[in-house]
């Protein structure tokens, strides 16, 4: 286990998303693609609309080959308190 994705939950980034001063690492999600300081700045996206996005694209793991064999959307997002229920509306 790492740190946590904040967009969709993902437990194995190698750095926080942010430090302790809100610098971004610019780490990729291996899951969702998400890059902090980059789809956070340039792209404009806030963490709920990148995640309603990408669920609503069918959750495609940006590595496919680094998703576990018993992943499960509703278990990740429960590791960020976010219910898919809450997310498909």
């Amino acid at each position: 286990m790492g740190y946590i994705c904040p967009v969709c939950g993902y437990d194995g980034l190698e750095e926080a998303p942010y430090d302790e001063y809100n610098c971004s690492s610019y780490e990729i999600c291996v899951c969702c693609g998400f890059e902090y300081g980059f789809s956070d700045g340039s792209e404009g996206f806030n963490f709920e609309d990148y995640r309603r996005k990408w669920i609503s694209e069918g959750t495609k793991w940006r590595e496919p080959d680094l998703k576990p064999t018993n992943w499960g959307l509703k278990k990740q997002l429960n590791n960020i308190g976010v219910s898919l229920t809450t997310e498909t509306k």
